[in-house]
């Protein structure tokens, strides 16, 4: 009986410690962000329980229109403020991506879809170089592009609130530098993981932790 008490009391003071050390594993310039706790669960997922395989990985926040940059050990590494889909929804619509070479989509087909990613490097047809996500459904991360909108994009991408950063027609944008400075030179020449974080459920329901 002693045994069993003393067995069980060691069992809680394990569970507790890793938690704890679970818990304190964060980048500290990440936690300066004051991120969402699906955001930090996600962060942690990837680190901790090695599901972005030695990668670099990305976290697309949807509900706060922010992206997060990591080194493959967790350190974070840069975030930005973003431009993402115009209708809010976790899922493709079906035929999105052959509509998007058209430049003809449907107000429902603006969609940034939540999930886990593995971008790779690439050019679009106009020879822009972007990181495709989704490459079927013409999902990538790109620069801010030229013309009519620039202005307003950009001066929403630096001081806007996050419901008014939802005008892209999907795909993921990041202002000039930052895609200049970060993105093409941690993913120019490699594989990722791109996390993008769902709005219409929890990050625990979709991206559950490995038993």
């Amino acid at each position: 009986m002693q045994w069993t008490s003393k067995l069980a009391a060691f069992c809680a003071a394990t569970v507790l410690a890793c938690s704890a050390s679970a818990a304190v594993w964060l980048d500290e310039a990440f936690e300066r962000h004051r991120p969402s706790a699906d955001a930090r669960y996600v962060a942690q997922l990837a680190t901790a329980g090695a599901d972005a395989a030695g990668r670099p990985f990305l976290i697309v926040d949807k509900k706060a229109a922010r992206l997060f940059v990591f080194a493959a050990g967790g350190k974070l590494l840069a975030a930005t403020p973003v431009l993402l889909g115009a209708h809010p929804g976790d899922h493709s619509v079906p035929g999105v991506g052959d509509r998007a070479q058209t430049g003809v989509l449907a107000p429902e087909d603006r969609t940034t879809p939540a999930g886990r990613f593995v971008s790779q490097p690439g050019r679009n047809l106009e020879g822009e170089h972007v990181i495709w996500i989704d490459y079927g459904a013409a999902l990538a991360i790109h620069r801010l592009r030229p013309g009519r909108a620039h202005q307003v994009r950009a001066a929403r991408l630096e001081g806007s609130a996050a419901q008014d950063r939802r005008v892209s027609l999907g795909c993921i944008v990041v202002p000039v530098a930052f895609y200049l400075q970060v993105i093409e030179p941690l993913l120019g020449q490699r594989q990722g993981v791109v996390y993008v974080l769902p709005e219409t459920q929890s990050a625990r329901e979709l991206f559950p932790a490995p038993l």
